[in-house]
């Protein structure tokens, strides 16, 4: 993609081809790390992508990637096709692709007038759709906004890629493991007597494997060798190839061999093997890699293709790059919504699934915003586009992923410093156990043959076995399919990092208002006084008709109330609004006031007989408000905030994980508590304004404790920011995404406990996948090695040793996969 902003300067974030194992990604990460201007590199294996931060004023994206391609790997290029509007003839063919050819990034460029389409390669990281549009407009021509197709396209032709390379490596391991059978069938049969015939036609079986087969070891160590590296084509190379020359040596010269008094033994079967169960490796990781971006996938086929819109007093169908902002779109019942908007006529339900990752749908009517893939269920409606493209909540969410399925957790980092160093230093053990059993082996123990071949299959077997895949796809493997199951469930992860600071949390902090609670007060007591002469709908009568027109949340409320009640309301006159104490108008020929307590004393009214009820409704967590009527306090009209439905048992959810639960809120301390006894909470923190709540953050964090703070997203910003997670909760169209951690699509608190048990189980799968990563390697070296030969007759075969090697990737992806199996609270 392009280049984004950082406050340090700009990211860019890079597609490479060519790496086989983590010590690729360290090596990169190192001499990308040398250009100066650079300030942070972070490549992730499993991924196959990049994250640079540098300094534009000296680093630039041209030097960037060519320090990668001097060191043997590929940024690929990308190809898109889009349409061109404004072409007449062949000179403007000519015309655009000059234009478009002469913008740095741009590799070719085919226009096509017949179907005024343009297709272009390009390197991602150093130009993109919006200049080629710039481009464009400068000549006279116009693109239109395809930004979502476009990204669906890159995603597709991904894929497609993928796709390829399973299939390629499938016909290779089919092949490559037929001719190793055919190898070992022959050589333990017996079926061809003439030992010279036998190596020959083992020979012709063996080639093919051996350079075909095993073409891409040679091309990925000849790389390497080229700028000075060894990796894991380096290890399977070397390996395969000692035995295969030994072999064919054998094979064309066996006076020579005979004449050193070494056996006229070949091992062309352990070489083809070995190459046929590397490559079963590979086909298998290929495959179950390609399942880890499976959420981006369902994410880009949920984009609807084209939408129902209103042009010129008649209804059209129109592709979806063609809808613009404020046209008015029409949806059915049954229909995927195209865009973003409002609703500007009618009602339905939504089903808003793959945005909240909750089941049920949800109620819209006219003014309610509306989110693009969602789907609607039951009433026909029109809205009006607001969102497009690139700005959609759709796009937004992808992007999201996409940049946190390529990011690394912290002990990925250690990973990639042993993984840059591993490769080496196998080679180095090999060469020594080579060396320690020809030379020292007889006299150690009992070999089964020549100490030169038994030399040569340890020399093997511990260079097969070391090859450090696994460790380079235990981290990326788990958070891709960690975050990528997290965006099903509506829970969006910034990446790895965020990951493995969820689990040290032992504290987490609710914001009450819209978060505990929907942020919008309901009347729950209409108390009459007993000499007030009048019954609650009386009451109510007047202290809503004071209230009619209201914009403040209380006021609503009583109307609201009354509205269910069937109250019909009476006119207000010379209405009076006494900020922070309550109104005053008259109503049907009364004086009527609403206000606090201090407005009545004020007033000169006597409150002693309604102070007791008063305090009492404050006590519950209601607010009370005291409604006079032609000087005497007729009664009192308890509101509150409701409590959302499912925060208590979230919150038990959470203790029960270990975890402390605070609350704070700028409410008075008796309202405060009332509903922390609620809820369960023990700790409340109450009247703290909205700029002081950071610093209350603050406050636990002195006290040692690490820290999650969940708000709405909005006013709760810099206390988001100061906690060590930041969680926001919104509808998925106003959330503080640059601001959170984590941002939950919802307000239903349940997937707050989803977001941390996900983290915390895809941590528990990246700690598994490095032990048996590091287990394979640790406990399989020595082995490999002879370290046990001498004390129980224990070996590991060349064939064996490949095969660990390949279950051992198998195993990492294949346990990183079973995040999928994950369900959400909410849908219990």
């Amino acid at each position: 993609m392009a280049d984004t902003k950082t406050q340090e300067g700009k990211s860019l974030s890079l597609p490479i081809q060519g790496m086989s194992c983590a010590s690729c990604a360290a090596r990169i990460e190192k001499k990308v790390g040398e250009v100066p201007g650079v300030s942070k590199v972070s490549v992730n294996f499993g991924a196959e992508r990049a994250a640079v931060d540098y300094d534009p004023e000296t680093a630039t994206p041209d030097a960037i990637i060519s320090t990668i391609q001097r060191i043997g790997f590929e940024v690929p290029s990308v190809q898109k096709t889009f349409p061109v509007e404004g072409m007449t003839c062949a000179s403007c063919v000519g015309r655009v692709e000059k234009k478009l050819r002469g913008l740095d990034g741009v590799v070719d460029v085919s226009v096509n007038l017949a179907s005024e389409r343009a297709t272009v390669s390009y390197m991602e990281a150093r130009v993109g759709l919006p200049d080629f549009r710039k481009a464009l407009a400068d000549i006279g021509y116009s693109m239109p906004d395809v930004d979502l197709e476009a990204e669906t396209a890159t995603q597709e032709v991904e894929e497609a890629r993928h796709q390829r390379e399973y299939s390629t490596l499938q016909f290779k391991f089919a092949s490559s493991l037929g001719l190793a059978v055919g190898i070992m069938t022959l050589g333990m049969t017996g079926w061809v007597e003439n030992t010279s015939t036998l190596h020959w036609l083992l020979f012709v079986l063996a080639t093919p494997v051996q350079f075909w087969g095993g073409w891409q070891f040679y091309k990925g160590t000849w790389a390497g060798l080229k700028h000075g590296y060894a990796d894991m084509n380096t290890l399977i190379a070397v390996g395969t190839t000692v035995a295969y020359a030994y072999s064919v040596a054998v094979t064309a010269l066996p006076e020579l061999a005979t004449s050193f008094g070494t056996e006229l033994a070949v091992y062309y079967d352990t070489s083809a093997m070995i190459i046929a169960l590397v490559l079963m490796g590979r086909m298998l990781e290929a495959r179950a890699k390609g399942r880890t971006t499976e959420a981006i996938r369902k994410l880009m086929g949920m984009q609807a293709k084209t939408a129902r819109v209103e042009r010129g007093g008649e209804e059209q169908d129109l592709p979806i790059d063609q809808v613009g902002v404020d046209d008015i779109v029409s949806v059915r019942p049954g229909e995927r919504i195209p865009v973003d908007g409002t609703i500007t006529e009618g009602q339905t339900a939504i089903d808003e699934s793959m945005i909240s990752g909750e089941s049920v749908p949800v109620e819209k009517r006219e003014g309610d915003e509306v989110i693009g893939a969602s789907i609607n269920k039951t009433g026909f409606f029109k809205m009006k586009a607001t969102r497009l493209g690139r700005d959609s909540v759709l796009a937004h969410i992808i992007r999201m992923v996409q940049e946190a399925q390529g990011s690394k957790a912290p002990v990925q980092r250690l990973v990639d410093q042993v993984a840059g160093i591993f490769v080496p230093v196998v080679i180095g053990i090999a060469m020594l156990a080579f060396g320690f059993w020809w030379l020292v082996g007889p006299s150690v123990a009992e070999l089964p043959t020549d100490p030169g071949l038994f030399a040569m299959m340890i020399f093997i077997s511990v260079m097969i076995i070391a090859c450090p895949c696994a460790l380079g796809l235990a981290t990326p493997t788990a958070i891709m399919v960690g975050t990528g199951k997290g965006a099903e469930m509506g829970v969006l992860i910034k990446g790895g990092e965020t990951l493995e600071q969820a689990q040290k949390l032992n504290t987490i902090v609710f914001d009450k208002t819209g978060t505990l609670t929907e942020g919008k007060p309901v009347v729950r007591n209409v108390w009459v006084a007993k000499d007030a002469g009048m019954n609650a709908d009386t009451l109510l009568m007047y202290a809503a008709s004071l209230e009619k027109g209201s914009e403040h949340p209380l006021g609503v409320a009583i109307v609201e109330h009354a509205k269910e009640k069937n109250v019909s309301l009476k006119s207000a006159e010379g209405f009076e609004a006494l900020p922070g104490f309550g109104v005053k108008a008259k109503v049907d020929g009364h004086n009527v006031a609403l206000g606090n307590l201090r407005m009545m004393q004020d007033a000169g009214l006597d409150v002693e007989a309604v102070r007791e009820q008063a305090e009492r409704f404050a006590g519950e967590g209601r607010t009370a408000m005291l409604v006079q009527v032609d000087g005497h306090i007729a009664g009192i009209i308890a509101a509150a905030d409701r409590v959302r439905p499912e925060s208590k048992s979230a919150i038990q959810s959470l203790k029960q994980r270990g975890l402390e639960i605070v609350m704070i809120t700028g409410d008075n301390q008796k309202t405060a508590e009332a509903v922390g006894r609620e809820l369960g909470i023990d700790r409340v923190l109450a009247e703290v304004l909205p700029a002081d709540k950071a610093r209350q953050v603050k406050g636990l964090q002195d006290e040692g404790r690490f820290v999650a703070m969940v708000g709405d997203g909005i006013n709760d910003a810099p206390a988001l920011a100061q906690a060590n997670i930041g969680i926001a909760m919104g509808s998925g169209t106003d959330v503080a995404i640059e601001t959170a951690d984590i941002t939950l699509m919802t307000h239903d608190l349940n997937a707050v406990v989803d977001a941390i048990e996900l983290s915390r189980r895809t941590m528990t799968k990246i700690r598994q996948n490095l032990f048996w990563a590091f287990f394979y390697n640790v406990l399989g070296i020595p082995i490999a090695a002879g370290v046990l030969y001498p004390f129980n007759g224990v070996l590991l075969q060349p064939m064996f040793a490949a095969a660990a090697m390949s279950f051992s990737s198998v195993s990492v992806v294949g346990n990183s996969l079973l995040l999928k199996r994950f369900s959400s609270r909410r849908s219990a």
